[in-house]
């Protein structure tokens, strides 16, 4: 049974918030929720597709194992984001774990709850397409980026990307919550490299560097770096 953080969480939630009051607490009742430990795994890559998870409080890093053994980072789930649904569609397995990087509370409803749930309400399932439509776009860009994109281009737009969907604004600037190892696994790119390109950003007075924090100064400067090649 969720909370009445998680019952909220369901009712903002761009997935839900379509439905009538009667609906989403059917669907509230029929949800679990459940803590995570910062580093706990969710899910792991290739685990059973079994459940749509949704996050009330704390962050989730999705990521994928490369051939070589590496980490490959994702993306970044933070309250009223919705993860797992490409196998809990299809029912095969993940494609991707997921990791909590904060303490963090979820919510979590039964596949074969939810495929009755887009039978009943089609709203949802509209919602859904969109969903899924926004995470191949975003997954395309990143391969695009790999693609065409030198590393310092690649670093100063994801970075601005990342700023504009999880970052704060402060007095100095758009401070973002990650750290320079993370970023590396993002990026497919070795943290010295990231190291190297801060750094020289530092000194120019583009970004500011704090334990586990990117405050970028000058965004239109970081912009023409990521137009760069």
């Amino acid at each position: 049974m969720t909370t009445l953080a998680g019952k909220m969480m369901l009712q903002r939630s761009p997935l839900f918030r379509r439905l009538s009051p009667p609906a989403l607490q059917r669907i509230a009742e029929l949800a679990v929720q459940r803590g995570f430990r910062n580093g706990e795994i969710v899910f792991s890559q290739g685990d059973p597709g079994d459940a749509l998870y949704a996050v009330v409080t704390g962050k989730i890093r999705i990521s994928a194992g490369a051939a070589d053994g590496r980490e490959i980072f994702l993306n970044i789930m933070e309250p009223g984001d919705t993860f797992g649904e490409i196998a809990l569609l299809d029912g095969g397995a993940r494609t991707a774990s997921a990791t909590a990087t904060a303490p963090s509370e979820l919510v979590s409803i039964r596949r074969d709850h939810f495929l009755a749930l887009l039978e009943r309400e089609p709203p949802v399932a509209l919602e859904l397409l969109h969903l899924c439509g926004e995470r191949l776009r975003w997954t395309s860009g990143m391969l695009e980026d790999a693609a065409l994109l030198d590393a310092p281009a690649r670093l100063a737009k994801r970075l601005l990307i990342l700023g504009q969907l999880h970052g704060q604004q402060t007095a100095t600037g758009v401070a973002l919550r990650i750290s320079q190892e993370d970023l590396a696994s993002f990026l497919g790119i070795s943290r010295q490299v990231v190291n190297q390109h801060l750094q020289e950003w530092k000194d120019r007075r583009w970004v500011e560097l704090g334990r586990g924090v990117i405050t970028v100064r000058d965004e239109g400067a970081i912009w023409n770096a990521a137009r760069e090649q």
